[in-house]
């Protein structure tokens, strides 16, 4: 191992809700990143990338521990991480390092710490263990408000109605920009945080930090120039059906979710549900979004050249990722969870300065969240501990494919509400039959759901946008019985290993991998 005076600088980015295919540098043709692509140019991009579950804190649970959703069991935003977990930020600080945070985690803390009346058990917006913030920014965004407040805005409406449109009511899908400046957005008020915090730091003493982005999360607004960059008429055909009546026959999941989602949660003061939004505003709402991906690629921009200029960009690994992906008006949706590729599918972009052979590459394996911290690890000359779902892929960085590599994505998503319980007394089942699980390869994609209903299986070879399903289909009956035997055998073999590749003999305590 290591000493970490002789280890390089991490630097960790996560974005929240942006699409894998929304990188010009993967080949969109309408969205540009050329900070983001810049970064691809000297590191290696993963074109499969896929996270673990949605919403944001099961995809955060997953990013940072290494272990599926069935093992970290953060099921929804609000279900504590159990304080049993190792993640990335406390194996940092064993190594060495003091992880620094700017921006947020999404973590509710464990309760079994707490008093029972402790205010820290109000909220889901808890910081990962092991993280220092430097500068938190949660939903809330008060500490932004405020900085914006001190600059002269009128931040008086709070959030989320200080995004709203700085003329009208808005009701209306606008690109009008709303009172704040590009120089103003929370993404340019974190960066410099971060680039006043990185000015401190000395090139001889490495540092571990993440900058934790909401953008491109909605409310979808952009500022000037941002709001007007893209046409709405740009981009391309949306995958969904002739209509949403159609696409809520498919699957009675896909109805509960289609009249669930309210506009009024992507566009504040906007009235009704998003599935009758029409062409023109799912197209009015997506050049939005594709202006906030710009928006916050400009600030990697600063980013990059900050650590050029303080001598740290030649010493730092950077890894660039999302938490989970966004429909954009595929299926008539936004947001993001169920089963769908556009919610889970994200960018991952790692750069590391030693391994300049592989610069400029693409791998096309599946990879997926649960690889980042096992990765980072690995990086570091730590050794991944053996029970972590993820594995390390720092032998892709080296041009040198490891043997055995999965053929598959998974993922989970969990749709109880223990609060509310909309899901269990919609559908007459319990929180714990709640639940999907997917796997998919190259070709097929199979999903799985608890509480009796019934499954699906796409060929995403005939069918890419997913819209017929097979699993009903007797000649697809024999792919169906192998892929749920597929999902059943990935279950068993990741079941929680903690303490399972561990056992006691007269030796002593032996574990596997040690």
């Amino acid at each position: 191992m290591a000493s970490v005076q002789n280890r390089r600088n991490v630097l960790l980015i996560t974005c929240d809700q942006w699409r894998g295919d929304c990188l010009s540098s993967a080949g969109h043709q309408t969205v540009r990143t050329p900070h983001a692509d810049a970064l691809a140019r000297e590191g290696v991009s993963f074109r499969r990338h896929f996270a673990g579950a949605a919403p944001c804190s099961p995809a955060r649970a997953c990013l940072y521990t290494g272990l599926y959703q069935m093992n970290n069991r953060v099921c929804r935003n609000g279900t504590p991480l159990d304080a049993r977990h190792d993640n990335i930020a406390l194996a940092a600080r064993r190594l060495g390092y003091e992880p620094t945070l700017f921006g947020y985690t999404d973590v509710a803390p464990d309760p079994a710490l707490h008093a029972r009346g402790d205010p820290v058990l109000r909220s889901y917006e808890g910081v990962l263990p092991g993280f220092t913030a430097r500068q938190l920014l949660p939903e809330h965004q008060k500490q932004w408000l405020s900085w914006l407040a001190a600059r002269g805005v009128d931040s008086s409406a709070g959030f989320p109605d200080i995004h709203k449109p700085v003329s009208g009511d808005g009701a209306e899908v606008t690109n009008t920009p709303p009172v704040y400046s590009r120089e103003e957005t929370p993404a340019a008020f974190l960066t410099n945080e971060f680039r006043r915090w990185l000015g401190e730091q000395e090139t001889a003493s490495p540092w571990f930090a993440h900058i934790s982005f909401l953008s491109p999360h909605p409310p979808f607004i952009a500022t000037e120039p941002f709001n007007t960059m893209y046409d709405p008429a740009d981009g391309p055909a949306f995958h969904r059906a002739a209509d949403w009546q159609s696409e809520a026959e498919a699957h009675p999941y896909v109805a509960y979710e289609l009249g669930q989602q309210k506009r009024s949660k992507f566009i504040p003061g906007a009235k009704g549900k998003v599935r009758d939004w029409g062409e023109e505003n799912f197209r009015r709402i997506r050049a939005l979004y594709y202006g906030m991906i710009s928006e916050t690629d400009a600030q990697l921009g600063r980013i990059w050249q900050a650590l050029r200029d303080q001598n740290h960009w030649d010493n730092t690994v950077i890894v660039l990722t999302s938490d989970h992906a966004e429909m954009m008006g595929d299926h008539f949706m936004l947001g993001k969870g169920g089963f769908h590729d556009q919610s889970y599918h994200i960018p991952l972009i790692i750069r590391d300065p030693d391994r300049r052979k592989t610069a400029g590459s693409a791998v096309d394996h599946f990879t997926e969240a649960v690889d980042v911290m096992p990765t980072v690890i690995d990086l570091l000359g730590d050794a991944p501990a053996a029970h972590l779902d993820g594995r390390s892929l720092k032998p892709f960085l080296a041009g040198k494919p490891p043997r055995n590599w999965r053929d598959a994505a998974h993922w989970e998503f969990d749709f109880r509400s223990i609060s509310k319980q909309t899901a269990e007394r919609h559908f007459g089942i319990s929180p714990q039959q709640c639940n999907l699980s997917v796997v998919r390869t190259q070709r097929f994609k199979y999903v799985h759901f608890g509480g009796g209903l019934p499954p699906l299986l796409f060929d995403l070879d005939e069918d890419p946008g997913e819209l017929r399903n097979l699993a009903q289909i007797p000649d697809y009956l024999p792919i169906r019985l192998e892929f749920a035997e597929r999902l059943l055998a990935w279950r068993a073999e990741h079941l929680d290993q903690a303490l399972a590749l561990v056992e006691l003999t007269e030796e002593g305590v032996l574990g596997y991998g040690w």
